[in-house]
């Protein structure tokens, strides 16, 4: 199953081969689609399907070098390629010469995040959210 075919249903289990990117210092301190701010030094990837605070775990095929990230974006809006990662997981596969590798996508998890303000969730949100914690 090619991974821009995804669902989040089938997260469970993930593993398939694809294309990564990287992005860095021009999206530095911007606003992802999660609402987090792109910090290019972090170890964290956009995906076009995958729900935000899924784990995956990718390894360059050329290497062996794996690294764990998070994903908090979407993307990448490429042909061909399947996620784009933060400079700093490119540099931890060792991809910044070529920009882009094969690689083999893992997940591992799929984490809701934590809202950064609790304080400003409903009740029902709360209720919601505590459920999916358990």
């Amino acid at each position: 199953m090619a991974a821009s075919l995804l669902t989040a249903t089938q997260a469970n289990a993930f593993v398939t081969d694809a294309v990564a990117s990287y992005y860095g210092k021009r999206f530095h301190g911007r606003l992802t689609a999660s609402g987090d701010r792109f910090n290019m030094h972090k170890l964290t990837a956009a995906h076009r399907t995958l729900k935000f605070g899924t784990r995956v775990l990718v390894t360059n095929k050329s290497n062996g070098r794996s690294v764990e990230v998070t994903i908090n974006d979407r993307g990448p809006y490429i042909k061909g390629r399947s996620i784009d990662l933060s400079k700093g997981a490119a540099k931890a596969l060792g991809m910044l010469g070529s920009g882009v590798a094969r690689v083999e996508l893992k997940v591992l998890s799929r984490r809701q995040p934590v809202p950064k303000r609790p304080e400003k969730l409903t009740v029902a949100q709360a209720q919601r959210l505590m459920m999916d914690l358990f």
